[in-house]
């Protein structure tokens, strides 16, 4: 498949402190890439760089072929990439359905008639077409959450980051969230996941990397990753 991203030696410091160390990877089309590591490892840091919320101190992100190092996150939205965060924020005072709606045409550049049909799928696929007239402040975490996948979604991304989507729900909660996101790389949108909820991760994705430290120290098919020596230490604070 083509190479839909590809990140080369990123670098990101704050003070001394070093949490980007040339961190390499690159990700084809279709494939979703879960990314696990210990708290402070540097994921969530890695998401901003790849979604220009912040600028790499060295190094180039690429994303359909282009160089994207240096542009600002509302134009790689325009290119394709959706990203979600850790803690919903949505638009108290609109509607649920209104706040897909302002996805589609402030991130996705859809006129605003024409993008009331695809909102209204998106609604049905993240399962919130019964809480299309509420308030979104109103919503639960877990529909909070599928707010914030939906919203991502009506950028009609072709790369879409999840920051730890699965984060604070039930067992339950969980496994109806994986079987959406399931549903959603099964259209053929290429995934990008961090997640501390492992086996959710693991019941999706197609490949593991895991970060430490700012660096990639396994990059593979998942069960393998999970079970080498050095992630297990790292990770899993097994003494082997």
């Amino acid at each position: 498949m083509p190479e839909l991203l590809r990140l080369e030696g990123l670098e990101k410091r704050y003070g001394s402190l070093r949490v980007a160390d040339g961190v390499s990877l690159s990700l084809a089309e279709g494939e979703t890439l879960g990314i696990i590591g210990p708290n402070g490892a540097g994921k969530t840091t890695l998401f901003n760089l790849i979604g220009g919320d912040v600028a790499p101190d060295a190094g180039r992100v690429w994303l359909r072929g282009d160089d994207v190092t240096r542009m600002p996150a509302h134009r790689r939205c325009r290119r394709g990439l959706g990203r979600t965060y850790q803690v919903p924020h949505p638009f108290s005072g609109l509607s649920v359905f209104e706040n897909l709606l302002v996805a589609a045409t402030a991130g996705g550049a859809q006129r605003e008639r024409e993008a009331y049909a695809p909102c209204a799928a998106l609604l049905e696929l993240a399962g919130l077409a019964e809480r299309a007239n509420q308030p979104a402040g109103s919503l639960t975490l877990l529909d909070r959450k599928r707010l914030e996948l939906a919203r991502a979604l009506a950028t009609r991304p072709v790369l879409l980051l999840l920051d730890e989507i699965a984060g604070g729900l039930t067992e339950k909660e969980a496994q109806a969230l994986v079987g959406t996101v399931r549903a959603i790389a099964a259209r053929g949108v290429t995934i990008v996941w961090i997640e501390h909820v492992v086996h959710a991760l693991l019941a999706v994705a197609t490949r593991l990397a895991v970060l430490d430290f700012g660096r990639v120290i396994a990059d593979g098919e998942p069960q393998a990753v999970i079970r080498s020596a050095e992630v297990q230490r790292v990770y899993m604070g097994i003494a082997l």
